[in-house]
């Protein structure tokens, strides 16, 4: 499993806990030290069947800074893909993907039916 968090996140922080105490084995990755790719999220995007705009974190500064409500309203899903890869903070935190599952956002009850928990 690969789980992508912003350490100071206090989601993250709490899925970090979830997954730990599950004793679910995972590769942490820095969304800001390590930032997805236009590639990979385009990948994530296609795996998890969920709408692109669950891949953006709209309750950052960044967002609001860039003004992206508008600017998203009228983009494609390549064009978003290509904001978020810019920046780890524009992308929701935490996302976990193993294998073809992709979970954005940390709710306990969909991470465990994923995760069959």
């Amino acid at each position: 499993m690969l789980f992508i968090e912003y350490p100071k996140c206090s989601t993250c922080k709490k899925a970090k806990k979830w997954l730990d105490d599950a004793g679910f084995g995972y590769t942490d990755r820095h969304i800001v030290e390590d930032n997805p790719t236009a590639a990979e999220l385009s990948a994530w995007h296609r795996m998890s069947g969920l709408p692109i705009k669950r891949f953006v974190n709209t309750s950052g500064m960044l967002y609001r800074e860039m003004k992206l409500k508008d600017r998203f309203a009228h983009a494609d899903d390549a064009e978003i893909i290509e904001v978020l890869a810019t920046n780890g903070m524009l992308v929701k935190r935490p996302i976990l993907i193993n294998g073809d599952i992709v979970l954005t956002g940390f709710k306990e009850q969909v991470w465990a039916e994923a995760l069959k928990a």
